[in-house]
């Protein structure tokens, strides 16, 4: 089924203008419906229209008269004011009365275009945040998976892959960027395991001391070691009946490596100081942003570890990755940072959220949730503008399309033009994971014109 497309309304009293720009528009995919007057679009206007462009001097009125119509609905379209008499104060005046746009004859039809993609856009996206705004203030938080938010394909992908995995007891390797909340994923399985009513440790490998990381896990008894005034159980026996997570394991020395290994095949530990052995039954969880595979072919990391480890694997997905998970992310820190440092109305503007949107936070869910923390302590009338977020997300260029061309141009019969600018946007989609805004940003057209292109193939 095609998606529907963007309607919108021209009013304009030059006729031949008029016909113009109907053409025009509708040759870009969008469905209008045009007037002369003022009178004939209010009477007409109903709920489905996207966007209003109209001419400022028309002959029963003006678009001001449109504007303040629009403006006392409730979820009315938006609206974009031209005229041949513009001069700045008009255009304050129109900007400040509710206008999104304001633009001057003679209208150049390419910049008309590029103004509606981008009214349009901020349109819908300020209406998904609304609606997200409205969710949070309805519940405690956004609809979660044990914590993790987000309804994106790749994220729905690895919750049903938690499910699955969390009915068996062998170990796991998560993988994944830092920041993407590889912990989550491992609380998750614990969480959907038939030991959730049992403990979850967690440790970071690369947080202790090598000289330590043996006690730490299998505990040691009183004097061991100097220091070691009294006993202490370990983490194995901590965990015992539950879950043990081992974050970064990549770290782990060499010497230890040996030992987990062991307690694996035979789910017994001995403390530092003991000589006598004890049954535990833990599962191991683990997590690394780094390649295993590659430290076990340059030998500091145990093969027959690692394919123990890795035969239940899972990648947690990249930000970058999720598509608009990034909205439902953002309003939920938003709200939570609004909640704790107690901001009400604390809200992006749109160039702020168009600044979000376009970068790729090589930190992740992490770096996002930072990065709204900091712009929100120096944001001084509660909406957060570009100039308070961090200097990186502000520098930062849209990505380049990739090198590689497999478009099968030398194929015979050679493609046609319309073939083989839809298999360029299939492919910009599949290297971009159906990310409809990081292709657009690569193609350099709107996401409507993407949608409208797979559709005249569909």
């Amino acid at each position: 089924m095609s998606k529907r497309r963007d309607k919108i309304v021209v009013v304009e009293d030059d006729a031949a203008l008029r016909d113009l720009l109907v053409q025009e528009l509708s040759d870009r995919g969008y469905a209008v419906q045009d007037f002369g007057d003022v009178r004939s679009c209010l009477a007409a206007l109903g709920p489905d229209v996207d966007l209003v462009v109209s001419d400022l001097r028309l002959p029963d009125g003006d678009g001001f008269d449109i504007l303040n119509a629009v403006r006392e609905r409730r979820d009315g379209p938006a609206i974009i004011l031209i005229t041949a008499f513009g001069s700045v104060p008009q255009a304050v005046e129109a900007l400040k009365a509710g206008a999104d746009d304001f633009l001057t004859k003679p209208l150049d039809l390419d910049h008309l275009a590029v103004r509606i993609a981008r009214v349009l856009l901020y349109r819908r996206t300020g209406a998904t945040l609304a609606s997200l705004q409205e969710t949070l203030r309805n519940s405690n938080r956004p609809r979660d998976f044990h914590g993790m938010i987000g309804d994106s394909p790749p994220m729905k992908s690895l919750y049903a892959s938690i499910r699955r995995i969390a009915k068996v007891e062998e170990p796991v390797l998560i993988t994944g960027e830092s920041g993407s909340g590889k912990e989550l994923v491992a609380r998750a399985i614990h969480g959907q395991s038939n030991r959730a009513a049992a403990p979850f440790i967690a440790i970071n490998c690369a947080s202790v001391p090598e000289s330590l990381l043996e006690a730490e896990f299998f505990g040691h008894a009183a004097g061991a070691f100097t220091g070691a005034s009294s006993a202490r159980r370990g983490l194995f026996r901590e965990a015992d009946g539950g879950s043990l997570f081992l974050d970064e394991i990549g770290e782990m020395p060499a010497s230890l490596q040996a030992k987990l290994l062991r307690v694996l095949q035979d789910g017994r530990v001995r403390a530092l100081g003991n000589v006598q052995e004890i049954a535990v039954d833990v599962r191991i969880i683990a997590a690394t942003n780094r390649s295993i595979e590659a430290d076990v072919k340059a030998g500091r990391w145990r093969e027959d570890l690692f394919f123990r480890l890795e035969a239940l694997s899972l990648e947690v997905p990249a930000l970058r990755d999720r598509g608009d998970d990034i909205l439902t992310l953002t309003t939920w820190f938003l709200a939570k940072i609004a909640a704790e440092r107690e901001l009400a109305g604390l809200r992006l503007s749109e160039r702020a959220l168009e600044t979000i949107q376009s970068y790729s936070f090589p930190g992740n869910v992490r770096e996002l949730g930072n990065a709204l923390a900091r712009a929100a302590t120096f944001c001084e009338s509660g909406q957060i503008e570009v100039r308070h977020l961090p200097e990186r997300l502000r520098s930062a260029k849209a990505p380049n399309p990739p090198d590689a061309d497999p478009l099968g141009i030398t194929s015979t019969p050679p493609p046609t033009l319309q073939e083989l600018e839809l298999r360029y946007i299939r492919w910009i989609l599949e290297h971009t994971r159906h990310n409809k805004r990081r292709a657009a940003e690569i193609l350099n057209v709107g996401r409507r014109t993407i949608y409208r292109k797979l559709d005249e193939q569909a």
